[in-house]
């Protein structure tokens, strides 16, 4: 088995040789299966975060080549508040999509403005 660099819900990290010690065998292996399970999910975001870049980016092209400004404050606050109304009905905290939504939005902006001062 692979030794997993993981932090749990907790904020507690541990790559499995500490955590051996008098821990049960059946508790072991199902904390390993949902690492497993989260390392599965890191990756699918990691991809998807990707994916959104690239479509992000052909919009940071068309605004540049049709002068139009890098950054769209209406949509953004649709944006926001569609997040937040998908984080409640997933139980997720609104507040942590929201900052996580202004964190990608802020790199899309930035990557927009370099695009547009590309084609100046």
């Amino acid at each position: 088995m692979t030794t997993h660099h993981t932090s749990d819900d907790n904020g507690a990290t541990g790559t499995g040789a500490a955590e051996g010690g008098g821990v049960d065998p059946a508790v072991r292996a199902e904390l390993s299966r949902l690492r497993d399970s989260i390392d599965n999910i890191d990756a699918a975001v990691v991809h998807m975060l990707a994916e959104r870049f690239k479509c992000t980016q052909q919009v940071g092209h068309l605004k540049a080549n049709h002068q139009l400004p890098p950054a769209d404050p209406a949509r953004e606050a649709r944006q926001v508040a569609r997040l937040r109304q998908l984080a409640e009905n997933a139980k997720l905290d609104p507040a942590f999509a929201e900052k996580l939504l202004n964190f990608i939005i802020g790199e899309v902006i930035r990557h927009h403005e370099s695009i547009a001062d590309g084609n100046r």
